[in-house]
């Protein structure tokens, strides 16, 4: 194993964006907080049971959950209340502005795994638009929404849902072909016959967004999707979702977002910030998700924080701070794109983060998966401050670009990886700083004369 101290490195060039004081980082998240506004819910609350609910685990609450959701509607908004109980919904809860689903402790939503159940609406798959089956709990064009309490949500996906993961190829390829095609959106149906999985929550076009204290449980696929958002808070959530692509929360051509306080515990990524896929994401290049704040969680799962690979229309302002691992993570910090995205990440700050075991710590690749041509990405200006982790299986820090592409304006700063198999895989990039990087044992101070007597031929 290769120990390696570096300090003061730098592979070309001169700053292409000027990095962020300390003081103007603080002011630019306090400003993106400060324009998140929390949704304003009237002071009216009435609890499901008043709509025939049973929480017993065994009855089909889906016409008390709609019936409920309707009055709310008529009353202009106001809490649903869900008391103590198992609550088995075969079928989708949709929203209506101005509504809080607020779920007392001891109580579980359960949703059935029948798609039938399920109707189509216009959501997307892997950051292309289409028509699936509902999300388990959707909302679109809505505004002042909020899943409140510290019940529970549980999408049983494990079962049928998850049958489907092995039957999705041919569907997958059929919504990138439409999206590269350009087929209008009202024609890319997928229902009947079809093997999309829907995601656990998901909000589109909608704003002024809470999702507080609750836990969440085995979705079917994404288990928080904010689709097209804005002026979202998600805090103090618990994650316990291992199937297959159980992300904790995807961020998808939004804006205005907080992400704190989270405990996270997924079979894939953490969190993970989207921006659509390839033509049809870099035609909503107007649409990027942008200014989004990620700070005091706990990571646990596949990777910790994402950006990509979806990520056509662009992502920048994000701030990634004092984030900590309390479990194995493979990758901590994971930017993934391809020649088939084009777009750009840039303007990201990460900063105070702990580490435990991973494969690698850091991996900035513009060539994911090894595919795609003709719209290569824009990756620049990555300031990663004050992390330190304890073992890297594999790389310490990756960074790839290509050379017609070169990433662009990286500096660490204050790294401390304890133990690595290899130091660092950088190419193809420009203007990359390492400040004060220790991988592998920190060397002392320079001895003059060998301890051992060299062996003479």
């Amino acid at each position: 194993m290769k120990k390696l101290l570096l300090l003061w490195v730098v592979f070309l060039g001169l700053s292409a964006h000027a990095q962020l004081s300390e003081p103007e980082r603080k002011a630019a998240i306090q400003e993106i907080v400060e324009r998140i506004q929390l949704p304003e819910i009237p002071d009216y609350a009435v609890s499901v049971k008043r709509f025939g609910a049973k929480g017993d685990s065994v009855s089909d609450n889906k016409k008390a959950f709609d019936k409920a959701m309707a009055h709310l509607k008529k009353r202009k908004g106001g809490r649903l209340i869900v008391p103590k109980g198992i609550y088995t919904v075969n079928g989708p809860i949709h929203f209506v502005s101005n509504v809080d689903l607020h779920l007392q402790e001891g109580a579980k939503i359960r949703f059935g795994e029948n798609p039938r159940d399920y109707p189509l609406v216009l959501t997307s798959w892997e950051g292309t638009m289409l028509y699936n089956h509902s999300p388990l709990i959707y909302g679109n064009e809505l505004e002042n929404i909020a899943i409140t309490g510290k019940g529970t949500i549980d999408g049983e996906g494990g079962g049928a849902w998850a049958a489907w993961k092995q039957l999705e190829d041919k569907d997958k390829q059929l919504s990138r072909d439409m999206n590269h095609k350009g087929v209008p959106v009202e024609e890319r149906i997928f229902g009947e016959d079809h093997y999309l999985r829907p995601q656990l929550i998901q909000f589109v076009n909608s704003r002024n967004i809470l999702l507080e204290d609750i836990t969440i449980e085995d979705s079917p696929f994404w288990c928080v999707h904010l689709l097209k958002s804005q002026s979202a808070t998600l805090r103090r959530l618990k994650f316990d979702a291992h199937n297959f692509n159980n992300d904790g929360i995807d961020a998808e051509y939004a804006r205005d977002i907080l992400i704190e306080e989270v405990k996270f515990d997924n079979g894939d990524d953490n969190i993970a910030i989207k921006a659509g896929r390839d033509h049809e994401g870099r035609a909503n290049s107007a649409t990027p998700s942008e200014n989004i704040v990620i700070r005091n969680n706990l990571l646990k799962g596949l990777h910790g924080v994402v950006i990509g690979s979806e990520m056509s229309a662009g992502v920048q302002n994000v701030y990634v701070e004092n984030n900590h691992a309390w479990g194995y993570l493979k990758r901590g910090i994971y930017f993934k794109t391809n020649p088939d995205r084009g777009g750009y990440i840039r303007n990201i700050y990460i900063n105070d983060i702990e580490l435990q075991k991973v494969e690698d710590c850091f991996y900035i690749t513009a060539n994911y998966h090894g595919e795609g041509e003709g719209f290569n990405s824009k990756i620049s200006d990555v300031f990663i401050t004050n992390v330190t982790c304890e073992e890297a299986t594999g790389t310490a820090v990756v960074i790839q670009g290509f050379k017609e592409s070169k990433v662009e304006n990286v500096k660490l700063t204050n790294i401390k990886v304890n133990k690595t198999k290899n130091a660092t895989s950088i190419t193809n990039t420009k203007n990359v700083i390492f400040d004060e990087v220790i991988i592998g044992e920190e060397a002392g101070v320079p001895t003059s004369v060998s301890k051992e007597k060299p062996e003479l031929d």
